[in-house]
């Protein structure tokens, strides 16, 4: 594209779309923690106590639970208590997907041909 084409189109009315992008970059500062991001992997498999997921990250009960508390105040995981113990599990798919996607992304950043390409069959467009 370009330089006229960009500057051809018209700029979006002010604010508009802002909220949004906003919302987008508090996931990704969100998600910009490596015990936070391997939670995330973790509840992929469904929802686990939170000494299930401290062990699955490697990190000690108090600290895990202070990055979910985060995690569930950004809307990324909903939590259940069945009598002493805490569960937690992802609400939606999103935020799996969207560390899915991180560690890909991570893969072609570290190799020319990422282990994801070679796996299911399916092509991957770029």
């Amino acid at each position: 594209m370009s330089t006229a084409d960009r500057t051809s189109r018209p700029a979006p009315p002010p604010g508009e779309g802002e909220v949004d992008v906003a919302a987008a970059v508090g996931i990704f500062a969100m998600l910009a923690d490596a015990t936070r991001v391997r939670i995330v992997l973790a509840l992929r498999e469904g929802e686990m106590a939170v000494g299930e997921i401290a062990g699955a990250v490697g990190k000690p009960v108090p600290a895990v639970s202070q990055h979910l508390a985060k995690l569930r105040l950004s809307a990324m995981v909903e939590s259940r208590q069945d009598g002493n113990r805490v569960y937690y599990r992802l609400i939606n798919d999103h935020a799996a997907r969207l560390v899915g996607d991180a560690m890909h992304q991570a893969e072609h950043a570290a190799s020319p041909h990422p282990a994801h390409h070679a796996t299911g069959g399916s092509a991957h467009r770029h």
